[in-house]
C-alpha cells in the first residue's frame, strides 16, 4: 500500500517535471523610449526563442534568448539578451502571463555631429507579458512591457519598451 501511495505521489506531483519541454520562437514589433534628452522613440523587430523544460502544475520555467534591433533617425538601440523565464499556465484560460529577467550586451547610439554618443556595454531588462492562443501552436503575444538599463556613456540609459507579436510553439 505504501509503494502504491509513493507511485501516485510521483505521478501526480513530480510527473509534470518530466513533461515534454515547451519550445517557442517569436517575432515582435517593439517600440522603446530611451529616456534621454532630445531622443525620439525607436522602433523595430525583436526576435527570440524560449525553452521551458521545467514544469509543475500551473507553472513553467526555462530560459529566453532574444535580439532587438530598434532605430529611428540617428538613434539606435540594439541588444542581445538571455535569462530565466517564468510562465503561469492556468490550463482553463487561453492566457499565459510570464515574467523574465534578462542580461547581455546592448549597443546604443544617439545624437548628431559632435554630440553623437555611442556605447556598447552591459544591458539588463525586467519584463512581463501576456500570450494568448489563437490557433493550435500559435500564440499572439498581446503585450510585453520591459524596463531596462544600458551602462556606459558615463550614465545609465533606461529604455522602456512595449512589444506585440506572434509566437510559434514547436512540437
Amino acid at each position: 500500500m505504501r509503494a502504491l501511495r509513493n507511485v501516485c505521489f510521483v505521478l501526480i506531483f513530480l510527473g509534470p517535471l518530466y513533461a515534454k519541454a515547451q519550445v517557442g520562437v517569436y517575432g515582435e514589433f517593439s517600440a522603446a523610449k530611451i529616456n534621454q534628452p532630445n531622443t525620439s522613440w525607436v522602433y523595430g523587430p525583436t526576435f527570440g526563442a524560449y525553452y521551458d523544460p521545467w514544469h509543475v502544475p500551473f507553472i513553467g520555467a526555462g530560459i529566453d534568448l532574444r535580439a532587438a534591433f530598434l532605430s529611428t533617425g540617428s538613434t539606435t538601440l540594439d541588444s542581445g539578451l538571455v535569462g530565466p523565464r517564468l510562465v503561469f499556465i492556468p490550463h482553463v484560460l487561453p492566457f499565459q502571463p510570464y515574467a523574465e529577467v534578462l542580461g547581455g550586451i546592448g549597443h546604443d547610439q544617439f545624437g548628431q555631429g559632435v554630440a553623437k554618443q555611442t556605447a556598447t556595454d552591459f544591458e539588463y531588462q525586467f519584463l512581463g507579458g501576456l500570450d494568448t492562443t489563437i490557433l493550435p501552436r500559435i500564440d499572439w503575444r498581446v503585450v510585453e512591457f520591459s524596463y531596462g538599463g544600458v551602462s556606459g556613456l558615463g550614465s545609465s540609459l533606461n529604455p522602456e519598451t512595449l512589444s506585440t507579436g506572434i509566437v510559434v510553439r514547436l512540437p
